[in-house]
């Protein structure tokens, strides 16, 4: 495998995928090859059988290799499902010497203290986020780095997830012969790909409809606000027309693409679909008005319980609303009059969101459907922490250069040693998970 190849690996409920993609001259990221298998060991994005999960992933990953003519090593791999929960919480720490700056050391100190929180059984924090800081009781600090102070505090939204789901995700991975290089928050991921470094600014909110789980993430001021993952998504839609028309499930996730609309309105009573019947049984007659009021309800459904939580995060208050109002990707996104349907919904602007915001020119259309917004955002994850890797090779050896010539310096003439680069907290999430697999053998 090229050294500066990235390959994003996306364990959803109706589909896996494998993305592989470089960074191009001018920084873009170019997609080389994918490949994608029907999931089956996954449930509302949690593997609940081990071995299906690993045999589709190893179908993926062939036909993307097949695809980009070259071996995968390693992935990234996208997080998500039913388990993961957030919450706020606010800390502080009390400095032993207010004379000198605050620096990287406070901060990891703070959040730190954050990772003693006490956690439900089984749960484990994946995700520390700083909203704001506070130095002496000066609130709406961005960057406290550099100031005096004897107190420093944070308000946190910290994600919570289930640590026997993630290391399960872990074993797949490795027993599909594959390193795991990375792991990252899915709602992050589709974040990154789809969404303007503007709108970020601005507040919105990011809906990733997927087929097992809906997820969310909010961001204002460039900073992640709030995340939610919902567990429903497009297959209990399916799950209902198959239910309400009394067909097989096949047909019914075909009836939801083809003729699927979550508007009624716009249906004639006159409109039928006829499907064909079971071995021999008289075809179906199924109306698209009908089809359409049992996907509205559903879907109306979903919108709400997400809305429900953006109203959680206080979009409403001057401070926190989001002038770039709602995008709306994943697989589920290109329902038909699903943006008129959230709009009316909720009141918020609303457009959906393709993954092309940091893709090559010349990218194939297929790549850049929603469906592919987390695959996309895990390969720009994988490229970003290899410069990581890069920058912290560097900055090991210029360490090593000037601690060996301090070392024939007296003391009064020594330089300072340069600091190493805090690590993300998802990378030592990644370590950890790691650890464990390979002591687990």
């Amino acid at each position: 495998m090229e050294q500066n190849i990235a390959v994003g690996l996306d364990i959803g409920t109706t589909k896996i995928v494998a993305m592989i993609g470089r960074k191009n001259e001018y920084g873009k990221v170019e997609i080389l090859g994918i490949g994608k298998s029907k999931s089956l060991g996954v449930h509302r994005g949690v593997v609940n059988n081990i071995t299906q999960t690993i045999q589709s992933i190893q179908i993926a990953i062939q036909e993307a290799e097949a695809a980009a003519a070259t071996k995968i090593e390693g992935v990234t791999v996208g997080i998500a499902g039913q388990h993961i929960r957030s919450l706020q919480h606010s800390d502080y720490i009390t400095r032993p010497n207010s004379e000198t700056v605050i620096d990287e050391d406070d901060i990891e100190r703070l959040i730190n203290q954050v990772h003693k929180l006490v956690m439900l059984p089984g749960e484990e924090i994946i995700h520390v986020l700083p909203q704001e800081y506070k130095v002496d009781g000066q609130a709406e600090i961005k960057e406290p780095i550099g100031m005096y102070g004897g107190r420093l505090e944070a308000n946190f939204h910290v994600v919570v997830g289930q640590v026997s789901s993630i290391r399960n995700i872990g074993r797949c991975v490795q027993s599909a012969d594959l390193n795991l290089e990375g792991i990252t928050l899915e709602p992050l991921a589709s974040a990154n790909a789809v969404l303007s470094q503007e709108e970020k600014e601005a507040g919105v909110a990011l809906i990733d409809i997927g087929g097992g789980t809906t997820d969310l993430a909010i961001f204002r001021d460039g900073i992640i606000r709030h995340t939610a993952v919902i567990p429903f998504g497009g297959n209990v839609i399916t799950e209902d027309i198959k239910e309400g028309c009394s067909i097989i499930e096949k047909q019914a996730e075909l009836l939801k693409i083809k003729f699927g609309s979550a508007w009624p309105g716009e249906n004639k009573d006159n409109e039928i679909v006829s499907i064909p019947g079971l071995r021999g049984r008289e075809p179906k007659e199924i109306t698209l008005k009908n089809l359409s009021k049992i996907i509205h309800a559903r879907v109306v459904e979903i919108i709400e319980q997400v809305y429900v939580e953006i109203k959680n995060y206080g979009h409403e208050e001057q401070k926190k609303k989001l002038i770039a109002g709602i995008v709306l990707t994943g697989g589920g996104s290109q329902l038909k009059h699903l943006k008129q349907l959230v709009e009316y919904i909720t009141g918020m602007d609303t457009r959906i969101g393709y993954p092309n915001e940091h893709l090559a020119g010349d990218s194939d259309d297929v790549i850049t459907s929603p469906l592919f917004a987390t695959a996309v955002g895990l390969v720009m994850d994988g490229l970003k922490r290899q410069d990581r890797k890069k920058a912290e090779a560097i900055i090991e050896e210029e360490i090593q250069a000037v601690k060996e010539e301090n070392e024939e310096k007296p003391e009064e003439e020594q330089i300072e040693v340069p600091k190493k680069q805090r690590k993300s907290f998802l990378d030592k999430l990644t370590e950890k998970v790691k650890d464990f697999l390979d002591n687990a053998e």
